[in-house]
């Protein structure tokens, strides 16, 4: 299958940074491909999980001396990937074609992001985490057994909140939604709209409804983040999805709540995880899979208007993984 240029260009979330203790070598997948994730004991690398003598995978292997040793038979690879060693014949001149394929990795908001083609965009800066007013909360990873793009969707889809989270903030005695607008600019889509919510913190009764609105800034096809607030903004996500494979992703979110709460680090993972759990069940449950990108495959409503143009703007920058 051909490879989509739009996401191998793309930044996605590999591992936490505290995995990633120097000696620390960990195997991973992202798109379809193998990848080693290795810390040198100065800095962190990712490279294609294959040793281009006999292809065993180097993720078994271990780190000595700022190198990668090979398990298979004991090839060492320095940080630039390359073979500067044959233990059983160390006197030969080692082949050129003896090296490994390397990625581009970043260290960002505790997170470790990698990219496996050329990046077209940064990582989207988040003003909130550099501001005292804000405490911020990394959560994840959450696996889902489906396309990343489903996942994506239903982030930003209000109409599912007061029936799927009826258990956590919402809830269905509070259905309605004020539809806002659902615009593309030129670097980024965004969507805004309102809905009733409960007190996530207090109580799930209907006397601790709120009414929030939502101003979602969709960066790249698989990195959205929302801004919410009633009015002023109180919380910030950023929720990064990482595809796996074409019907399996891992999601990480980044929270950021500005002003006094009454939630810990854990409680909010807790939370967080409770509401994607809700969540998975009914994605999981889609079908297809992978999201159609055929505006005539599913029936649409009016609080489908994000999803359409998502779905659109998916087809235009030529989106294919995950999708159909």
């Amino acid at each position: 299958m051909e490879k989509d240029q739009v996401l191998l260009n793309d930044w996605h979330v590999i591992a936490r940074a505290q995995e990633l203790k120097p000696g620390a070598v960990l195997p991973k997948k992202l798109l379809g491909e193998d990848i080693v994730v290795w810390h040198d004991g100065t800095s962190i690398h990712a490279w294609q999980d294959y040793c281009p003598h006999r292809g065993a995978k180097l993720s078994l292997g271990w780190v000595n001396n700022n190198t990668l040793i090979c398990p298979y038979h004991g090839l060492v690879f320095n940080t630039e990937g390359k073979c500067v060693k044959v233990p059983a014949t160390p006197e030969i001149t080692v082949p050129a074609r003896l090296c490994i394929k390397r990625y581009q990795v970043k260290e960002r908001y505790s997170l470790v992001w990698v990219c496996l083609g050329t990046p077209q965009h940064d990582i989207p800066d988040l003003p909130e985490w550099d501001d005292a007013d804000y405490s911020k909360f990394v959560c994840g990873p959450y696996s889902f057994q489906t396309s990343s793009l489903r996942v994506i969707e239903n982030f930003f889809d209000p109409a599912h909140i007061p029936f799927v989270h009826s258990r956590t903030f919402s809830n269905p005695n509070l259905p309605e939604v004020e539809l806002g607008e659902a615009i593309e600019h030129p670097d980024k889509l965004i969507f805004k709209f309102g809905l009733w919510e409960l007190d996530i913190e207090t109580a799930k009764s209907e006397l601790s409804k709120t009414f929030s609105n939502y101003e979602l800034h969709i960066f790249r096809p698989l990195l959205p983040y929302y801004k919410r607030g009633n009015p002023e903004v109180n919380m910030t996500s950023l929720f990064a999805v990482t595809p796996v494979s074409e019907q399996e992703c891992i999601a990480w979110s980044l929270t950021a709540f500005k002003g006094v709460h009454n939630m810990t680090y854990e409680q909010w993972c807790t939370t967080e995880a409770k509401i994607l759990s809700e969540d998975r069940m009914i994605i999981e449950s889609q079908r297809p899979s992978r999201l159609p990108l055929d505006l005539q495959a599913e029936v649409n409503l009016p609080t489908d208007r994000y999803s359409i143009v998502y779905r659109k703007w998916l087809k235009k920058q030529g989106v294919t993984f995950g999708c159909i």
